[in-house]
């Protein structure tokens, strides 16, 4: 029995220990301050070992070209600051808009500057891999973004070789809403801006919550469905070198993506 006064001396151990609860793969995440839906997102997706790592930008609420391009002033530190002392396999800028505005290239080279034993990743760049790993050439875009943001996504996806048949937006201004806007809906907002000659239908941004109802529009629509966290989580598990087939989250998650693994 211990008595006040004396000194704990423990005996002598060997401990068992392992890789840890998350010894296949660790990936990092710099989310918007104002994001309702991703966190929740990595959580239903991540398969047994692999690990979510989140930390979040200081972001205003409202989203426009203005506020999104200051997302960029403060990656490098938002990447130093995701685990360091276990050093994620990948490390992803987790906001589409942002990822446009701010550029892919000019984002990699700030989280190298945080994270440099990191592969640096950004939401549209999941995106993009994910529609060429499909072969969808077409799409219809459905966003909550005010047209001015709409305007530079349908610039974007030009110029990296897709068609952009239609790409309508919900124009709301704040992540706060873009949150609140119910999986429902998007549903239904999907399935009117499709069109049959479309090979895929592509939902826009990391805040909404369109992956619970990716699979299910899908079944009706008889194509693809790429929601912004389903890709970027799919192209970050095989940057990671993660084959896993999930489950409910889209077809994607049927497609091994051998040319994003580490050696592909």
């Amino acid at each position: 029995m211990f008595q006040a006064g004396q000194s704990i001396t423990s005996n002598p151990r060997s401990p068992e220990m392992d890789g840890g609860r998350h010894d296949r793969a660790q990936l990092g995440f710099i989310l918007m301050s104002t994001d309702l839906a991703s966190e929740a997102d990595f959580a239903d997706m991540a398969p047994e070992g692999v690990a979510v790592h989140v930390t979040r930008l200081k972001t205003e609420d409202y989203t426009t070209r203005e506020t999104l391009a200051r997302h960029i002033e403060h990656m490098a530190d938002a990447a130093a600051r995701i685990q360091p002392d276990v050093k994620p396999d990948v490390v992803s800028y987790s906001c589409t808009s942002g990822s446009i505005v701010n550029g892919e290239e000019r984002i990699f080279a700030e989280i190298r500057k945080g994270a440099p034993w990191a592969r640096p990743m950004c939401l549209v760049t999941g995106v993009v891999d994910a529609l060429r790993e499909l072969e969808a050439k077409k799409l219809v875009v459905g966003t909550p973004y005010l047209d001015e943001i709409n305007t530079a996504e349908a610039e974007f996806l030009l110029e990296k070789g897709f068609d952009v048949l239609d790409i309508q937006g919900l124009n709301l201004e704040t992540g706060l809403e873009f949150g609140r806007v119910t999986p429902a809906y998007w549903k239904q907002f999907a399935l009117e801006i499709d069109r049959p000659d479309a090979d895929a239908i592509f939902l826009s941004c990391g805040g909404i919550r369109a992956l619970e109802v990716a699979e299910e529009i899908e079944a009706v629509a008889g194509k693809p469905v790429i929601a912004s966290n389903q890709a970027q989580f799919w192209s970050c598990l095989r940057r990671a070198g993660i084959t896993d087939e999930i489950k409910g989250f889209g077809r994607i998650f049927s497609c091994n993506g051998t040319s994003l693994l580490p050696n592909g």
